[in-house]
């Protein structure tokens, strides 16, 4: 009997000891945690969280673009169920630059998160502001400016800048001193040595603060899978300023609206050539008239003109800037293409300038609008034959520059897809760094980091649902909805109403049957008729049985009766609804 107590003893003993074990492996006390909600395996939808016991911080609100079998859907935001019992310990969100992936779920996020303080440079600021005007229904946004030489301190945190460059002015990225070591987050960069409208990224300073000890690294990955360096922005103006010489008529550059150094290369290059330059489309006014109005746009206001005013100049004074470069339905180079534009139309001798490169998913509308453009007897020049894009993220070489310069104990790839994070780690292991330290994480996967300066990624998971946004809608848009609208895609749309007498327990007359997308109704007699029989047939048998009919059961019969049917005789599946009226 002692035996056994003492067994017992040394069990409890034992198992105290175990449990005291774990709690100090698996404690999330005295740890850095990082958690990427978006912007991992994907292009956008930017959004980090870093968390030290009681205090977060969370770098960029951004939003994704739906892909090709997201139907209707306008776009996209991470998930932030996470935070949702955290509001009280959110210090502030960090904004590293103007562009949607990294402001554009703002109006959606903020409410749900208690409105947190946003700290962002002055051109970020003030994109966000013109953006939140379009939600009027909303709080104000407490927004507060800073510089690319301030410090400050959020909770534990004490946050640095410094500046690099992009496709877009006043980007940054910073560093974050934690108690367990200072964290690196890159931004959206690369290094341009002769930028246009901007000054080169501060490689000093990231030498620096690289000197003082960087225990992980988080670097943009865009542009992993590029060897060399970036192109300049510089070499792109001489590129357009010699198609602006060589053109014989008007001049029409289609890029993204948020391409402020583009922007301000097209002006600079359209006033040095003596034309005159019209702005279209509703971004790119907005985004022009605020770059312009805090000195990102560097030309004489006499060099632009209203859209309706370019029919006053010759085609060899004018040069116009507008969106649409991706191929996109509404924007203003697709309406000019098909004749739907209010003052423009394509003229014999126009030269018409791709400035972007190609996102995936668009090639096929971005050829259709080239080979449209050359039957009207425009030129066209895009990005493959000509130095006229560049992007705004770092190469191969860049990437290895900023790992060289920093020399961190950890390299978080961050900003794009799988395969482009794990070519990143790769030159990381090219330059010395051990596998063991390149942490390739997934959306809401937990990095994790101890005062041995430590890291790992753990076996936590946090949600990280895709939260749609359809119209005024935020996330009523689930993957049944989705399913739903492929399927009304692929295979159209089937209708049958049947009306039933309740007191006979007779169907009354011949169903009804329309179709949307699925067959022309008048052109296939033989197969609607059947159809009205085997619905009518259906409905009849269960009402003879007496008793008041489930009609959700018979509705649930008919789809699947009509459906194997349908799929017999055409091969495909449209939804089908039936529809019972009782009277």
């Amino acid at each position: 009997m002692k035996k056994n107590n003492k067994n017992k003893f040394f069990s409890r003993k034992l198992n105290s000891k175990k449990k005291s074990v774990n709690k100090k492996i698996f404690s999330k006390k005295d740890r850095l945690r990082i958690i990427p909600l978006g912007g991992l395996e994907e292009i956008g939808r930017n959004m980090t969280i870093f968390e030290y016991n009681d205090d977060i911080v969370i770098v960029d609100c951004g939003m994704m673009f739906p892909d090709e079998k997201m139907l209707g859907v306008d776009y996209i935001i991470p998930d932030v169920d996470y935070l949702k019992n955290k509001k009280k310990n959110i210090r502030g969100i960090i904004i590293t630059h103007g562009h949607m992936d990294h402001i554009g779920a703002i109006p959606q996020i903020l409410p749900e998160i208690g409105n947190p303080p946003i700290y962002t440079t002055e051109l970020t600021r003030a994109m966000i502001l013109k953006r939140h005007e379009e939600y009027k229904e909303l709080s104000p946004l407490n927004i507060k400016q800073v510089r690319k030489i301030d410090r400050f301190k959020l909770g534990t945190f004490n946050i640095e800048f410094f500046h690099v460059n992009h496709s877009i002015p006043d980007a940054i990225g910073l560093v974050l001193r934690t108690p367990v070591g200072n964290i690196m987050h890159t931004g959206d960069f690369k290094f341009d040595h002769s930028p246009v409208g901007d000054v080169p990224a501060d490689i000093a300073k990231i030498a620096r603060l690289g000197s003082e000890g960087i225990l992980a690294l988080m670097s943009d990955s865009t542009d992993a899978e590029k060897p060399g360096y970036s192109i300049s922005e510089a070499k792109i103006k001489k590129t357009i300023e010699k198609i602006f010489e060589e053109a014989k008529g008007r001049v029409i550059t289609a890029t993204f609206s948020s391409l402020i150094s583009r922007i301000q290369e097209i002006a600079e290059v359209t006033e040095k050539s003596g034309r005159k330059l019209a702005i279209d489309g509703y971004s790119m006014r907005n985004n022009f008239e605020i770059a312009r109005k805090l000195g990102y746009i560097n030309a004489h206001k006499s060099t632009f003109i209203d859209i309706k005013e370019v029919d006053r100049y010759p085609d060899s004074k004018v040069a116009i800037l507008c969106t649409g470069a991706q191929g996109e339905g509404n924007a203003v180079l697709m309406r000019i293409v098909n004749n739907e534009h209010k003052y423009i139309k394509i003229n014999h001798g126009d030269t018409v300038v791709f400035s972007s490169s190609v996102i995936p998913g668009n090639e096929r509308s971005v050829q259709g609008m080239k080979d449209t453009l050359y039957k009207k007897g425009a030129h066209v020049i895009h990005y493959k034959m000509m130095d006229i894009h560049s992007g705004g993220h770092a190469r191969q070489e860049d990437l290895k520059m900023m790992i060289n310069l920093v020399r961190p104990k950890y390299l978080i790839p961050i900003h794009g897809t799988f395969f482009m994070l794990k070519l990143h780690g790769e030159l990381g292991e090219e330059l010395g760094m051990k596998k063991k330290n390149t942490l390739i994480g997934k959306n809401g996967c937990v990095f994790e980091f101890n005062k041995e300066q430590e890291g790992r990624i753990t076996e936590e998971k946090v949600s990280t649902s895709n939260i749609m946004v359809d119209g005024i809608g935020l996330g009523d848009i689930g993957n049944v909805v989705l399913r739903d609208r492929q399927h009304l895609s692929e295979d159209g749309m089937f209708t049958i109403v049947s009306v039933v007498d309740r007191v006979r327990k007779k169907v009354v007359g011949e169903p009804q049957v329309s179709s949307r997308g699925f067959i022309y109704v008048k052109e296939n007699f033989d197969l609607v008729n059947q159809t009205k029989t085997r619905v009518k047939k259906e409905i009849n048998k269960i009402l003879d049985g007496g008793a008041t009919p489930d009609w959700n059961y018979v509705k649930k019969n008919i789809q699947e009766d009509i459906g194997k049917f349908l799929f017999q005789k055409t091969q495909r599946r449209p939804m089908i609804l039936p529809i019972i009226i009782e009277v």
